[in-house]
């Protein structure tokens, strides 16, 4: 996708904001992945240990 398909009609102030908010959007969804995978192992862990 080019940057005027997605930020054309924009002010400069807004599609900076976007832009950020999309970057800490994707920071989050790794957290949370992570933080999934660590549970998913915990569980197994507890699991085999039962």
């Amino acid at each position: 996708m080019t940057w005027r398909l997605k930020y054309g009609g924009m002010e400069v102030s807004k599609a900076r904001r976007l832009k950020a908010l999309e970057e800490e959007n994707a920071n989050l969804k790794r957290l949370l992945a992570e933080s999934v995978m660590d549970v998913s192992t915990l569980k197994d862990l507890l699991a085999k240990n039962s």
